[in-house]
């Protein structure tokens, strides 16, 4: 553990830019998607809020599902604004879902069309004094079309342009799990507009695309409102290449160096930590001819990238959760752990 940490601080550097330098006088907050993070605990939106004051954590971003009926309830949702407010937690970046009403991860139970959840994420963002809310359009199950997918999501969002820019809220778009390549995030924002369209930039779902992260981060950089952010071990495995999310200083795609350089061009944006480590490694069969039907534009050098980061990793086996331990109090160990050493890293540079 201490090596994987010299390791992740190590790469940090001694330079220090004019933009770094405020950075450190005015300090990088850290935040939390909890589902993702947290979810396993089952808490209410008080005892989340609770935990993350005891981790010094700035940022909670909720999302539809876990806040339930109370999504719905203006008085439950202003009780939960006012509770955040009296600890100091900051409700920012809230997250929605996906706005592809031809996607299967579009989920009718949370609104019936994509215009409706998104203006109820917008309602519940303004409540809460956020000022942007993440959507994305679907997984893996829509690239065999993402063309399609893409076009139904920018005629969702172009038509409710001038709602949105009423609210003074932006949407963040995030390349999702398996969705869309760093260079169709970055067509869709620039088509629909980014006076209120960004990007939540997912360091663990560039690996899923393919990608090394610190492409993803060169592509969307520019574009950035919030983040979803995690380590990723990857290494090659017969059949192509394992990938595995763990936490931060434990990877081989050296998140010291995103961090440093995300920090470099977004000093006043939130860390924003979706550990979710992963139990057994994804297998990405990127020798076999049916992957590819997915990626039919990906240039070679791109994947070259990827390639490279997969060579020289060493297998990161999964470690079994220790016998009366909870998924929930393993979520709580691997958020201290990611949240202590970025701390550590963002005092060094």
């Amino acid at each position: 553990m201490k090596i994987a940490r010299r390791n992740f601080l190590a790469t940090a550097g001694a330079t220090v830019s004019t933009a770094l330098a405020l950075a450190q006088r005015t300090p990088v907050k850290i935040g939390v998607d909890l589902a993702s993070t947290l979810g396993a605990n089952k808490w209410t939106p008080f005892q989340f809020l609770d935990y993350l004051t005891k981790t010094n954590v700035q940022v909670a971003q909720f999302s539809l599902l876990m806040l339930g009926q109370k999504a719905t309830d203006e008085a439950s949702l202003k009780q939960i604004r006012a509770y955040a407010d009296r600890l100091g937690i900051e409700l920012a970046a809230f997250s929605g879902s996906s706005v592809c009403p031809s996607s299967r991860s579009f989920k009718p139970q949370l609104g019936t069309t994509a215009e409706e959840q998104i203006t109820r994420s917008l309602n519940i963002a303004r409540i809460f004094g956020a000022s942007v809310v993440r959507v994305y359009v679907g997984t893996a199950a829509e690239r065999p079309n993402i063309e399609v997918h893409i076009e139904n999501t920018l005629r969702v969002l172009k038509g409710m342009r001038s709602r949105i820019l009423d609210s003074g809220i932006k949407l963040a778009m995030e390349n999702h799990s398996g969705d869309l390549e760093a260079r169709e995030v970055r067509t869709l924002v620039e088509e629909v507009g980014r006076d209120f369209l960004g990007v939540c930039l997912d360091t663990g779902n560039s690996v899923v695309m393919l990608q090394d992260p610190h492409l993803t981060l060169e592509t969307l950089g520019p574009y950035v409102l919030n983040t979803h952010i995690r380590d990723s071990a990857l290494w090659r495995v017969p059949e192509g290449v394992a990938v595995r999310t763990v936490n931060m200083g434990e990877g081989n795609v050296d998140m010291a160096g995103w961090v440093k350089k995300f920090v470099r061009m977004h000093p006043g944006v939130p860390v924003t930590f979706e550990t979710s480590v992963s139990g057994q490694p994804q297998i990405l069969r990127v020798f076999e001819p049916e992957i590819w039907k997915a990626f039919p534009t990906m240039p070679a050098w791109e994947f070259s990238r990827f390639l490279a980061l997969a060579e020289r990793g060493k297998p990161v086996p999964p470690v079994p959760l220790p016998p009366g331990k909870s998924l929930g109090q393993q979520q709580c160990e691997d958020l201290e752990v990611c949240v202590r050493r970025t701390r550590d890293l963002l005092g060094s540079i």
